[in-house]
C-alpha cells in the first residue's frame, strides 16, 4: 500500500509529464545508450518512448544506468520505422528526425511546444531512409570539433532539454497535460510499481 507521500509524488510527477512529446529510438543496439536515454526521458518529463527494433530482445536495459526509470515510462516496441512513425503521425504528432546534412536546421530553431516525436537513429547508421521519409523537420546539433557526432544519449539530452526549456517557458509543467482518466490510470499503475 503506497503512502500518502508516495501518492502525492506520483501525482506531481505525472502532472508534469508531456504526452505530446515523444522520443523514438530507431535501431539502437547498445543497451548502455538506450538505458541512459530512458533515464533522461524520465528526468525531462517524457512519458512515451518508442523503440524501433526488429529484434528488441537484443537490447537488454542496464538497471544501474536507468536507475529503474523504465518503470515510469510507457515504452512501445515496433518492428519497423513505418509501423511506428505512421501511427505517431496519425495521432497528430510532427516527426522530427536528427541528422547531419544540408537540409537540416540547428535543433534550437524548432518550436518544441507543438506535438512532436523526436527520432534518433542508431549509433552507427543514424536515421534510416524509411524513417527519413516520414520527417516533417530535420534537425542537427551544431558541432565545431573534428568528430561530427555525439553519443546517442548525449544528443537526446541536448535536444530534450531544449524542448524542456521551451515548454517550461510556456507553463507546460505547471498544469497536468494528461487527460484526467489517463492520469488516474497511470497513477494506479505507478502506485503498484516497486
Amino acid at each position: 500500500m503506497p503512502t500518502d507521500r508516495r501518492i502525492e509524488r506520483i501525482t506531481r510527477v505525472l502532472s508534469a509529464r508531456q504526452p505530446d512529446l515523444r522520443v523514438v529510438l530507431e535501431g539502437v543496439t547498445i543497451a548502455h545508450n538506450a538505458s541512459a536515454v530512458i533515464r533522461t526521458c524520465d528526468a525531462a518529463g517524457v512519458l512515451y518512448l518508442d523503440l524501433i527494433s526488429p529484434n528488441p530482445d537484443l537490447l537488454r536495459l542496464n538497471e544501474a544506468i536507468t536507475t529503474r526509470a523504465d518503470k515510469w515510462l510507457e515504452i512501445s516496441v515496433y518492428a519497423s520505422a513505418s509501423e511506428c512513425l505512421k501511427s505517431l503521425k496519425e495521432k497528430g504528432l510532427k516527426i522530427v528526425v536528427t541528422r547531419l546534412g544540408g537540409e537540416s536546421v540547428p535543433y534550437t530553431e524548432l518550436d518544441y511546444a507543438q506535438p512532436l516525436a523526436l527520432v534518433f537513429g542508431s549509433e552507427s547508421e543514424g536515421i534510416s531512409d524509411e524513417a527519413l521519409a516520414f520527417a516533417d523537420r530535420i534537425v542537427h546539433v551544431p558541432m565545431v570539433g573534428m568528430v561530427q557526432s555525439l553519443n546517442l544519449s548525449v544528443s537526446v539530452g541536448v535536444v530534450l532539454y531544449e524542448a524542456f526549456k521551451q515548454r517550461q517557458a510556456k507553463g507546460y509543467f505547471d498544469r497536468p497535460r494528461l487527460a484526467p482518466e489517463e492520469l488516474e490510470a497511470l497513477a494506479a499503475k505507478w502506485s503498484s510499481n516497486k
